[in-house]
C-alpha cells in the first residue's frame, strides 16, 4: 500500500491514512496502524531496537482486540492487515492513559508510601494519567479530568463520558484478567486509551500488547512476562534484549489461548410444541452468546422413559450441560429431570393468562432434595444458564461481563438524552 499517507508517528507505531481506493478505507473512516521493532521506557528516555517486536506486538494486539470485539466491547479494531499492521477506525484520541490496578506495585508504591507490594484492590483501582512525556505523564484526579473539558471528535469529555469510559475500562480489565487467570497468569495492572470516531462514539483504541500491562505467571513477580523486565534492566545488552524478546513471544503465543471455544450446552425441554415460541426466545439469546442449544419435546408424565433418555444422552457427551424445562400446568418436567441428574436444571414455565399462578406454583413447590430453580422470563432463563456455564469459560464470562457494562452505558446515555430534552 505504497500510496498511504502518514498521519502520526510515535515511539513504537506509525498511523497511516488509507487511500480512498483501498477497500479497507471505509470512505476515509479507517486507518492503518503499523508497529515498529522498537521498545522504549521512561517516556522514551530508554529506547532500543528489537528485531521482530513489531510482529510480536501486532499478534498480541490483534488477538486481544478480537477477543474484546467478540465479547461485545466497542473498540476501534477492524482486522489484522499484515504481520506488523492492522486496520482500525480513525479516532481523535483522548490524551489520557486509563490505568486499572488489581495489585499494588510499581509507581503506585512510590506514590503511596506505607502500602506493601501485593495489596489487592477490590474492586480494581482506577487511575488517570495525562499524556505528557516532558512532564512524565502526571497523574490526574477525577476532578482534574472533569475540569479539563477535553474536546475530541466534537464531544466534550465530561462526567457522563468519564462514567462510560469507567464502565468500559473495568470491563476490559476484568475480561482480560479472567482470561489470563485461566492460563495461570495474573493480570496485575494495565493501561488503555480511548478515542472518538467519526460518528462521535467513544471507542477503546490504540494498541494493547505486552507494553500495556504487568503480567505475572503463576501470580509471582519473579515470573513476570511483561515490559517491566526491560524497565528494570541496569544495562541493556544483546543478551538481555534476547531474553526480553522470549518473554514477549511467550505472551503472544499464550494470548492465542485466551479465546477457547465454549465447551458447554443448554438443553431445552418443552412439554409440547405449544411451548416452542417461548423456547425459541430462550434459544435465541443463548445462541447470540455463542452457547450451543438443543431443543426437545418430551413429557415427565406421559413419557418419562423418553425424557430420561434425552437427559442421559446429553450427560453422556461429557459436555457441561444446563437443562431448562419449559412446561406449564402440572410441571413435573423440571423436578423429574432434577431428580435424575446432577446438572443444573432451570424451570421457565411459559406465560399463561388463564392459569399463570397455578403454573408457577407447580414449578416452585418441589419435593424435598431437589435443586431445581424457577424463573419467569426467557431472558432470565438464558442468562442464568449462561452464567452457570461461564464459571469455567472465560470467553462466555467476558460476553456476559460486556453485556452488563453495555447495559449500564445505555442507561447513562438514555439519562443524558432525557436531561437534554428537559434543558
Amino acid at each position: 500500500m505504497a500510496d498511504k499517507v502518514k498521519l502520526n508517528e510515535g515511539k513504537t507505531k506509525i498511523i497511516y491514512q488509507l487511500p480512498d481506493s483501498s477497500p479497507d478505507s471505509a470512505n476515509g473512516k479507517n486507518v492503518l496502524i503499523k508497529s515498529k521493532d522498537r521498545i522504549s521506557a521512561g517516556d522514551g528516555a530508554r529506547a532500543n531496537d528489537m528485531e521482530g517486536k513489531a510482529a510480536i506486538s501486532t499478534a498480541t494486539n490483534c488477538t486481544v482486540f478480537e477477543l474484546l470485539n467478540d465479547c461485545g466491547v466497542k473498540t476501534h479494531f477492524v482486522k489484522k492487515y499484515s504481520d506488523t499492521e492492522f486496520i482500525a477506525q480513525k479516532c481523535d484520541m483522548i490524551p489520557i492513559e486509563f490505568v486499572t490496578r488489581r495489585i499494588a506495585t510499581g509507581s503506585f508504591l512510590r506514590r503511596n508510601k506505607g502500602v506493601k507490594e501485593g495489596y489487592r484492590f477490590f474492586p480494581p483501582l482506577a487511575e488517570y494519567f495525562f499524556k505528557d512525556d516532558e512532564n512524565h505523564d502526571p497523574q490526574w484526579s477525577y476532578e482534574q479530568l472533569v475540569e479539563a473539558k477535553l474536546s475530541m471528535g466534537g464531544i466534550t469529555i465530561g462526567p457522563r463520558e468519564i462514567e462510560i469510559i469507567g464502565y468500559t475500562t473495568r470491563c476490559v480489565f476484568e475480561i482480560l484478567e479472567h482470561a489470563w487467570a485461566a492460563l495461570d497468569c495474573s493480570l496485575v495492572d494495565m493501561k488503555i486509551e480511548y478515542g472518538v470516531n467519526a460518528a462521535g462514539e467513544i471507542l477503546l483504541a490504540d494498541i494493547i500488547d505486552n507494553d500495556s500491562w504487568r503480567l505475572w505467571q503463576s501470580g509471582q513477580r519473579s515470573l513476570q512476562k511483561d515490559k517491566q523486565i526491560y524497565r528494570d534492566l541496569k544495562e541493556v545488552t544483546p543478551d538481555a534484549l534476547a531474553k526480553i524478546k522470549k518473554s514477549f513471544e511467550w505472551v503472544a503465543e499464550h494470548a492465542k489461548l485466551l479465546s477457547p471455544s465454549i465447551e458447554g450446552q443448554v438443553v431445552i425441554l418443552m412439554g409440547s410444541l405449544r411451548d416452542e415460541s417461548h423456547s425459541a426466545e430462550i434459544a435465541s439469546i443463548l445462541k447470540k452468546l455463542g452457547v450451543p442449544v438443543e431443543q426437545h419435546v418430551c413429557s415427565a408424565h406421559k413419557g418419562s422413559a423418553g425424557t430420561l433418555k434425552i437427559v442421559a444422552k446429553a450427560e453422556g457427551t461429557g459436555i457441561p450441560t444446563v437443562f431448562i424445562a419449559v412446561a406449564g400446568r402440572s410441571n413435573g418436567l423440571g423436578p423429574v429431570v432434577s431428580g435424575n441428574t446432577n446438572s443444573p436444571v432451570i424451570n421457565c414455565p411459559p406465560p399463561s393468562s388463564q392459569w399463570a399462578s397455578h403454573d408457577i406454583w407447580s414449578s416452585l413447590r418441589l419435593p424435598s432434595g431437589l435443586g431445581c430453580t424457577t424463573v419467569l422470563s426467557a431472558d432470565t432463563a438464558a442468562i442464568s444458564a449462561a452464567q452457570i456455564l461461564a464459571i469455567n469459560n472465560p470467553v462466555l464470562w467476558g460476553k456476559l461481563r460486556a453485556r452488563q457494562a453495555n447495559t449500564r452505558i445505555a442507561l447513562v446515555k438514555e439519562d443524558a438524552d432525557l436531561q437534554s430534552l428537559k434543558a
